[in-house]
């Protein structure tokens, strides 16, 4: 085990596949000389060449559709779009299109394509830019999508989404680029389509993704000094869904809290909980709860962008509340 940051595994997994399969490659807005707007692709089209990490035009359509057309043409492009903002100008790519060809044509076209995005708020980017709009590709059939939250999961995760023959969308969040983790040497992967327990626990399953998932870990902490069990679970890919894990959890803790960053209405709490209802509903102690982002604009001022995200202290009183 080597200690790096969310950052560099993810770089690490871009480099080690483009080392073991040259049908890899990698384009989007200033990922090749300036190394992307977060750094993450620093260095590779140094070590790669141009005709692998392509610097391309401000159109976001345009990169996932030139991904979508390398991908049925025999490559295993990686789109890199600046972040999940801009994926709206190039939803009909994903949608219409990279989500859909496996199915119009009976099988026989295959899109093996990533799309990478940084989504979530945080960085007083305002309104437009600090969005949290997984949920709207989650919703469709045909596209996975994935947002880990340790460097383990993020190398291994990339990894797999770049073998897999499917399109992908890997969702970073811009606040996790810096934290390290233990990643081992060499070759792995972590499968799509499979939750993971964080941290085990008995009197009440919290669930979350991404970022929220260390926001979950903080208050299972404090919970802890209180005398309350919190049980931890990451979702690691939103679509397939990977339920089991949770409603085991559900069973033992007959309480669940579900933390998610994006709006609480239709949002991706919506669907855990009512999965939870639907399968595990005997054993219910009392409603479930979503601790999710207030449903406004993300605000510009630090203050106001702090709260509209839910924090530790959130999801302590939500707890407490809830086994109390």
């Amino acid at each position: 085990m080597m200690e790096m940051t969310y950052r560099d595994a993810i770089r690490e997994a871009l480099r080690e596949e483009m080392t073991r399969d040259e049908r890899v490659m990698i384009m989007g807005e200033e990922v090749g000389v300036w190394g992307g707007s977060y750094a993450v692709t620093q260095g590779l089209m140094k070590e790669f060449g141009e005709k692998r990490v392509k610097d391309t035009p401000i159109a976001e359509g345009i990169i996932v559709g030139a991904g979508i057309g390398a991908a049925m043409g025999g490559l295993r492009p990686v789109c890199e779009l600046m972040t999940i903002n801009f994926g709206l100008l190039a939803a009909d790519m994903l949608i219409n299109h990279a989500a859909k060809l496996h199915y119009m044509f009976a099988g026989q076209i295959k899109v093996p394509l990533v799309v990478r995005s940084v989504g979530g708020g945080g960085r007083q980017l305002a309104a437009t830019h600090s969005q949290s709009l997984e949920v709207l590709f989650a919703y469709v059939p045909g596209m996975k999508v994935v947002m880990p939250s340790t460097p383990y999961d993020a190398k291994g995760m990339l990894k797999a989404a770049i073998r897999d023959d499917n399109p992908v969308l890997f969702i970073e969040h811009s606040l996790l680029y810096p934290i390290k983790g233990d990643v081992p040497e060499g070759d792995y992967t972590v499968p799509l389509g499979v939750s993971d327990i964080k941290r085990e626990g008995a009197d009440v399953t919290i669930v979350a993704y991404s970022r929220m998932v260390h926001v979950a870990l903080e208050a299972a902490d404090r919970l802890a000094t209180e005398g309350i069990s919190a049980e931890v679970i990451d979702l690691r890919t939103l679509r397939p869904l990977d339920i089991q894990p949770l409603i085991e959890s559900f069973k033992k803790t007959n309480h669940a809290i579900i933390v998610e960053e994006d709006w609480r209405t239709y949002g991706i709490g919506a669907e855990i909980a009512c999965q939870v209802y639907e399968q595990a509903f005997d054993y219910l102690d009392a409603p479930i709860v979503r601790c999710a982002g207030l449903e406004v604009p993300m605000p510009y001022a630090k203050n106001l962008e702090a709260l509209a995200i839910p924090g530790v202290g959130d999801v302590v009183r939500a707890a407490k509340e809830l086994v109390g």
